[in-house]
């Protein structure tokens, strides 16, 4: 059986807006307020309803990290490639930048605070990817 591995290289583009990270109760319904904008995660446990949405959409009163920009890894990747978040992810710890990750079914995506990203760029750079244009 043969596995696709990551490539060694992978480009990234950063998305226009802020996004927030926001925690509502469990028996929450998915607010319209978050149903705007280029990226919206929605996850579900029985502890929990969090959101990753748009940031100037959430009201101020809704438990949430605000501030953070999403970096999309460029092109479809298959489920079947192995490394590639690790392989953002290894950047990003070694230079002590936070991470929170969303996948998709054809991509993913790493959020960081914007008050990082520079040193996001340096470390992604530095072990080999590109930003786009």
């Amino acid at each position: 059986m043969s596995v696709a591995m990551a490539k060694q290289s992978l480009t990234l583009e950063l998305l226009l807006e802020r996004y927030a990270i926001c925690q509502l109760p469990p028996e929450a319904e998915i607010p319209a307020w978050a149903q705007r904008g280029e990226l919206l995660a929605i996850i579900y446990t029985p502890e929990e309803l969090s959101l990753v949405c748009v940031q100037r959409t959430v009201p101020p009163t809704v438990r949430a990290q605000r501030n953070w920009r999403a970096l999309r890894v460029r092109g479809v990747l298959e489920l079947s490639m192995v490394g590639v978040m690790a392989s953002l992810a290894a950047a990003l710890a070694g230079a002590g930048v936070s991470l929170f990750a969303v996948s998709t079914y054809n991509t993913d995506y790493l959020l960081v605070e914007e008050a990082q990203l520079p040193a996001a760029f340096q470390a992604l750079a530095q072990a080999g990817h590109s930003l786009a244009s």
